[in-house]
């Protein structure tokens, strides 16, 4: 990596704010296929009921909106 540069901030610059979405983990993943398993474990969550929050993008909107008898957006 010799022409790798690190990314730093100046001292008192404000950084951009990022839309958080909330998602709820609400139904359990047995019996579900491996890859809706591996997608509910991909967004942080570990537990049933939990409530993680995410950036709201594109890519994480689509992730929940292929499962969404497991997950919900709370808002």
């Amino acid at each position: 990596m010799a022409g790798a540069r690190k990314e730093t901030t100046r001292k008192g610059a404000k950084r951009k704010s990022v839309e958080k979405i909330k998602i709820q983990w609400y139904r359990s993943t047995i019996g579900s296929n491996s890859g809706h398993k591996e997608l509910v474990r991909s967004l942080g969550l570990t537990k049933l009921n939990q409530i993680v929050e995410r950036p709201d993008t594109p890519s994480t909107r689509g992730m929940v909106k292929k499962v969404p008898h497991l997950l919900r957006i709370i808002e």
